[in-house]
């Protein structure tokens, strides 16, 4: 089949979010055609180029989110000026759009004053269980009518910048029943947002939804089987729009949810209180209709599960599919009998103020107090490239660069240089080293030299640096973060955030116990073995493919390049019999997600073994439906 890949900040780039799994994922499922839809997020990542791309990639489309807006250009967005009765139309959809967005939730009292606010509660976003279905109808009318206005007018061009957008947003928060915060906004608040909404909505003017289907690689969305969005968000946009023009089905994996990154970005932007509540709401509201409309939604962890269900997503819809790492590169140290040093304990990690190095190092005075003999050895990798900015002399980089300072002056402080004897040199317990650095030992070294990983983050996503070290067969103590409990799964000990006394009780317990560390860690790499492979990820995405493609079919008649039909142009899984192929009056593919093909005519193996509507199916390390604890 062929599939539309469609990613923000990734790949193909070298640097930037998801890059490694995304090309694992193209890699794996060699007999699928892939075409790869790419927005940049900055000129430093456009400039360092791709990934080497295998033969199977027929075609890369990309565009950035990064520069500001001036009409046509080659960057696949089109679009000048608007004429009269275009700018009409305009004004009404974005009108409707912005009475959507800044509307307040609920009883209308406008309760929601920030992305805080908003994370509590799904009727904070009006998304969730308690939200308010006619805005988020009312956003989704705004959002095609002004798509289709982009389509019939060959783009908005800078209308979604312009004096008309400013004013309408205006007149919407200073009406009866808009958010209290947004009422205080100012003219210098509401071109901020302005442009915050212009670049979210840029995939609108982009010219990638035509449905040629000529030769291979020919065409665009409206020409692939299935639209796969590496991430929610304006990845997730040219998927809606594939849906509702051509009515290509829509996947959505997200391993870090991109609402909650939204949040957190806000919040570091120092922006206004009602500009943060503004973007807070736009992008709730997105969210929700990208949950609505995809046909499955993938999360990483049921921490991601957790963000996606209480802002829209229907559990039936959900399928975890945990990220693969390559477990090759950790198995010669994971299958060594030599247990690593006894006495010290390794972190592994990239220096950041959420990874709580300063907890970790007053952890460690009290481990010494215990086990004199302990070390600690930190090793760290610096923002670098991350596709936003970041590096050495971004203000990230800067920051944290202050942070491994301020880190290293406190190992001095609480440890000073020790030495054996009168005549040797003293030496620190703890030792800071960059990974990457030429001296520096291989990852898996890393691991392999210490009898005790540790991860004292306040702040966690999926965590890697775990996954890596139950690969090596470490025991592991852990902070109670993110996904943190869900990977360990009892393998390694896990402690509260921001308590060192509780830390260093946990590593002292494991340094005395060499059985302990011995079962433990045998335990986390089985487990690792068995849910975090490349392999098990491809597999589950493989699976997942056929499935939306045997439910959702796109019907179109496949023309070559002379305007004859091609033949088995269409992939077989469209044309399994049964009545979960036709479309559903809930939508296409309406009936096999609330039913799940359960009533007659559909094959047998397409039910759940005693299905009732609450159980729970596992194939090919993808768990579906269920509650919270899937894992």
């Amino acid at each position: 089949m062929r599939i539309g890949l469609l990613t923000e900040g990734g790949y193909p780039y070298v640097s930037g979010e998801a890059r490694l799994w995304c090309d694992r994922l193209v890699r794996g499922l060699e007999q699928h055609e892939f075409d790869i839809y790419a927005l940049s997020r900055s000129q430093e990542q456009e400039d360092a180029g791709w990934l080497e791309l295998p033969p199977h990639v027929g075609l890369v489309r990309t565009a950035p989110l990064w520069t500001a807006r001036t009409g046509t250009g080659d960057d696949g967005a089109c679009g000048g000026a608007l004429g009269r009765r275009a700018r009409r139309r305009f004004a009404a959809l974005y009108a409707e759009l912005a009475e959507a967005v800044v509307c307040a939730p609920g009883d209308g009292t406008g309760n929601g004053t920030g992305a805080a606010s908003m994370v509590g509660s799904g009727a904070g976003l009006g998304v969730g269980a308690g939200g308010a279905p006619g805005e988020a109808d009312r956003f989704a009318k705004a959002l095609y009518g002004l798509a289709e206005l982009a389509r019939d007018e060959g783009g908005l061009g800078s209308a979604l910048r312009s004096e008309t957008a400013v004013r309408i947003l205006e007149r919407a928060c200073r009406a009866p029943g808009a958010r209290r915060a947004a009422r205080g906004a100012r003219v210098p608040d509401l071109l901020a947002f302005a442009g915050e909404v212009e670049s979210a909505l840029r995939p609108l003017s982009l010219d990638w939804y035509d449905d040629a289907s000529g030769g291979s690689g020919g065409g665009g969305l409206g020409a692939v089987d299935l639209c796969h969005a590496t991430s929610g968000g304006a990845a997730a946009l040219p998927g809606l729009l594939a849906k509702r023009f051509h009515g290509v089905p829509l996947l959505v994996t997200e391993y870090g949810v991109q609402l909650r990154a939204r949040y957190i970005a806000a919040g570091d932007a120092e922006l206004s209180a009602p500009v943060r509540a503004l973007l807070a709401a736009f992008h709730g509201r997105l969210a929700a209709e990208v949950y609505r409309q995809a046909a499955v939604i993938t999360p990483g962890n049921a921490h991601a599960r957790r963000w996606q269900e209480r802002c829209g997503a229907d559990r039936a819809k959900l399928r975890t599919v945990h990220p693969g790492m390559e477990a090759s590169r950790f198995a010669e140290v994971g299958e060594r009998e030599e247990p690593g040093e006894p006495d010290t304990l390794v972190w592994v990690g990239r220096i950041d103020p959420s990874k709580d190095l300063i907890s970790l190092l007053h952890a460690f005075a009290e481990v010494r107090k215990e086990e004199p003999r302990a070390r600690l050895r930190i090793v760290g990798a610096m923002p670098a490239g991350s596709g936003s900015g970041s590096g050495p002399g971004s203000c990230e980089g800067r920051e944290a660069e202050a942070y491994l300072g301020h880190c290293k002056a406190l190992a001095a402080q609480l440890f000073p240089d020790e030495a054996t004897g009168l005549h040797a040199m003293g030496e620190n317990p703890v030792s800071f080293e960059e990974l990457g650095a030429p001296e520096a030992p291989g990852l898996a070294e890393v691991y392999g030299s210490g009898s005790v990983v540790v991860l004292s983050s306040v702040v966690e996503g999926f965590p890697i640096s775990l996954v890596e070290a139950m690969f090596c067969g470490r025991a592991t103590v852990s902070t109670d973060v993110g996904a943190v409990v869900e990977v360990i799964g009892g393998t390694g000990l896990v402690v509260p955030p921001r308590n060192p006394r509780a830390l260093a009780e946990a590593c002292v317990a494991l340094l005395h116990d060499s059985d302990r560390r011995e079962r433990l860690g045998a335990a986390a790499r089985a487990r690792a073995l068995e849910l975090f492979t490349v392999e098990q990820n491809v597999t589950a995405f493989r699976g997942i493919y056929l499935e939306i493609v045997s439910h959702c079919p796109v019907r179109r008649e496949a023309v070559d390049d002379a305007g004859e039909p091609r033949p088995f142009a269409h992939p077989p899984e469209a044309h399994v019999p049964g009545r979960w192929t036709a479309p559903a009056a809930g939508g296409i593919g309406g009936a096999w997600l609330a039913g799940r093909s359960s009533g007659a005519g559909a094959p047998s193996w397409a039910s759940a073994p005693g299905d009732s509507g609450g159980g729970r199916e596992e194939l090919a390390g993808v768990t579906r439906g269920g509650g919270e604890g899937d894992a």
